[in-house]
């Protein structure tokens, strides 16, 4: 019987035994933990996972297997963690196991590890890099040397796509890594979405007579992207803009902002975001490692959505440039929706662009 054993071991040193599943390998990425219960298949193909090994705190999983929900055409994450991993799903719609879906994708996958032990170690510490090998790791070097770079570019489209009614609202989606249900919620409210590479420039998107642009999510640090943020400056306040998730942080930097690294960051379905004009507060889906920084854009805007449990920035509003940015997710699926009316504002905010033209 071939031996499942595998190993994870932390920066710091610390060191897992597991089983394998998925596909044979060693890998190095960045550790992070999800707290999502369900929409583990949107977790698997979200490309803002891009170069990181990704822990469930949910126990199980893979109970409903593997069904069409994907967010990507394929996963993204670097290695996957599962306290217990389901051998036998059960739904009408499944069409493999998990385990299938990881070997089909080369993706790497551990079972039988404490999970929650490994992300209190995540959150008291924070978020580091770790490997997982087929024998126990001594020589900790390639682990600490390892880094996330040239995320965009690895994930984005190679050429542009089109969806929609090409006699609806034409609107620009520049994909950093865009999660496929920000175009669906797009095409359901009647837009005709073209969905360009992120190597394109502010010119090359003018010249498409958009009536709006969407900024969407990807992986990586903000920073990195200098060519896209300078091409932002360039758009901001000549077409009505909404970001989401990098695209909110790529914007703030356009606008002169900063962004910082965030101790562990924020992964799961379960975030409460506070509206700083109602008070009222929504759950969202959110994905991300950076913060945008608020005070850092006190004079070009005002700050919309703060995140409930830690005040951290989750929203900017740019009155003055027809534009707006949130930190969390509002076209989750497989996760909260209660913010799906973003869209609807986005809608609105081309007609009246369109109307004024």
């Amino acid at each position: 019987m071939k031996d499942c054993r595998v190993y994870l071991t932390l920066q710091n040193g610390k060191q897992f035994q597991g089983c394998r599943f998925g596909a044979d390998g060693d890998v190095t990425g960045e550790l992070v933990f999800t707290t999502g219960m369900t929409g583990y298949i949107e977790t698997l193909t979200d490309p803002s996972y891009y170069g990181q090994i990704v822990t469930q705190t949910f126990p199980l999983i893979g109970n409903y297997g593997i069904t069409p929900d994907f967010e990507s055409k394929k996963p993204w994450v670097s290695a996957y963690i599962v306290r217990e991993k389901c051998d036998a799903p059960s739904n009408f719609r499944c069409e493999k196991t998990l385990d299938e879906y990881l070997k089909e994708n080369g993706i790497v996958g551990i079972y039988g590890i404490d999970t929650r032990e490994l992300t209190k170690i995540v959150r008291e510490a924070g978020v580091m890099n770790a490997a997982i090998t087929s024998k126990p790791l001594q020589e900790l070097s390639g682990i600490y040397s390892y880094f996330i770079k040239n995320a965009v570019k690895s994930v984005t489209c190679e050429e542009v796509e089109y969806f929609g009614n090409p006699d609806g609202l034409k609107t620009v989606v520049w994909d950093f890594g865009a999660k496929d249900n920000i175009t669906r919620e797009l095409v359901k409210r009647g837009c005709y979405c073209i969905k360009v590479p992120s190597f394109y420039t502010a010119e090359q998107i003018l010249a498409l007579n958009p009536d709006g642009l969407m900024l969407t999510n990807g992986p990586g640090d903000p920073a990195e992207n200098k060519d896209i943020i300078e091409n932002i400056k360039k758009l901001a306040g000549k077409i009505p803009i909404f970001g989401i998730c990098l695209g909110h942080q790529l914007f703030a930097l356009a606008m002169g902002g900063k962004t910082k690294k965030m101790k562990y960051g924020h992964r799961g379905a379960n975030q409460p975001v506070k509206n700083m004009e109602t008070g009222r507060v929504y759950i969202s889906s959110q994905n991300h490692g950076y913060e945008v920084i608020s005070s850092s854009l006190k004079d070009v805007g005002r700050l919309s959505y703060i995140n409930a449990n830690d005040g951290t920035c989750e929203g900017f509003d740019y009155p003055e440039l027809n534009a707006y940015t949130v930190q969390f997710h509002p076209e989750a699926c497989g996760g909260p929706q209660d913010a799906a009316f973003l869209f609807d504002r986005f809608i609105e905010n081309m007609k009246e662009g369109k109307r004024n033209a």
